[in-house]
């Protein structure tokens, strides 16, 4: 069942302050034509690069800007590095969820102490643009959190990385911060990562969803929401459930060889546009009919958008006790059924669109079932 708890998530003694999310990290097969990609389909902005021609021997790091998004694409030219064997292992796919904090220091330490895995001790790197503290901790499968302290440097990124020699002219689409990130785990390991987060990084449990919230005629999943202190990140882990047929989770982690980041949520300024702009750009979307919408305004009520603008779109919408939601669901950005994108405008809703998921699951199913793994 959805737990009875929407608001934003409150620690008495907040032992992690965190103030947003610094960059998401992919390790990709080819940066400088991933770099295109998110250049030309959506709108990022090439700001720095680090490679051989800046003294890096072994990767290549484009760093991709809009609004408050960062996005890392690091590419091995060495293939005996761990950067090759993770994309061998997993193709495409997130590495590092980095977290912009005041103490990378503190944060390591008070993490490590409550039973984190190091990945990184405290380490000050500089350059003639300042200094910035960098630590880190293992997370679900080789997922790692970075605590990034940057309040001491005003370069492009970080030390190592320049201003890129040329940067192609781009649109934005209007894609505003991360909204959340959704991580997928295996069987019985879903609570398991909430215990993590809870009692490593303070986090508390914000949504809980069962496989009767989140279960189709063939497949379920189970759900929970965990959020820190300000509501600043807010990170869903998702397990599979017992049903008919493989789960959308366990297509995820058959082909990711693991658990992994399996979506990354997007908040927009105007949700119609952006979608219209990328469909016409070339993203492609989960379908779901057109006889969701018969009765969707006698779901959720009156909105200001009009319904044949969001039918045309396909996109959802929800309401909670808070206001309503507008979301859609790209399919995976990469040849894996793996990693995929959510656009989402909150229209002073808290929740995750728990009305929309038999939809939508359906939808993935039927993607599932058209590449043979359902």
């Amino acid at each position: 069942m959805e737990s009875e708890v929407l608001e934003k998530a409150t620690v008495e003694t907040d032992f992690l302050p965190l103030n947003g999310t610094d960059h998401i990290e992919f390790y990709v097969g080819n940066a400088k034509q991933s770099a295109y990609y998110y250049q030309s389909a959506w709108g990022y902005k090439l700001v720095a690069y680090a490679g051989p021609e800046t003294g890096v021997r072994d990767r290549a790091s484009y760093v991709l800007e809009q609004e408050k998004i960062r996005l890392v694409l690091t590419t091995a030219i060495d293939p005996s590095t761990e950067i090759a064997q993770h994309h061998l292992t997993h193709g495409d796919g997130v590495k590092f969820l980095s977290i912009w904090v005041d103490d990378a220091t503190k944060s390591f330490e008070e993490t490590v102490k409550r039973g984190a895995k190091p990945f990184m001790e405290p380490t000050r790197f500089e350059d003639e643009n300042g200094y910035v503290i960098i630590s880190g901790i293992h997370t679900y499968g080789e997922t790692v959190h970075k605590f990034v302290e940057r309040k001491n440097y005003n370069g492009p990124f970080l030390p190592g990385y320049k201003k890129p020699a040329f940067a192609m002219d781009v649109k934005p689409v209007g894609l505003r911060y991360v909204d959340h990130c959704v991580g997928n785990v295996e069987l019985g390991k879903m609570n398991e990562w909430v215990r993590f987060y809870e009692d490593v990084m303070g986090f508390k449990l914000l949504l809980t969803f069962d496989d009767k919230d989140i279960s189709t005629e063939y497949s379920a999943l189970m759900s929970k929401v965990v959020s820190n202190g300000n509501g600043y990140i807010k990170f869903p882990i998702n397990e599979p459930a017992e049903g008919k047929k493989k789960s959308q989770i366990e297509e995820y982690i058959e082909f990711y060889k693991g658990a992994g980041v399996q979506h990354i949520a997007i908040e927009v300024h105007n949700i119609t546009e952006t979608v219209g702009e990328l469909r016409n750009r070339g993203i492609e979307f989960l379908y779901v009919p057109e006889t969701y919408y018969d009765d969707v305004l006698d779901r959720v009520g009156e909105i200001e958008e009009n319904l044949e603008d969001l039918k045309r779109q396909n996109i959802l919408v929800d309401r909670d006790e808070s206001g309503y939601l507008l979301q859609i669901f790209t399919k995976p950005v990469e040849d894996r059924p793996t990693v995929f994108f959510e656009i989402i405008q909150r229209k002073g809703a808290q929740s995750f669109g728990k009305g929309n998921f038999k939809a939508l699951f359906e939808s993935i199913e039927r993607e599932q079932a058209v590449r043979g793994n359902l």
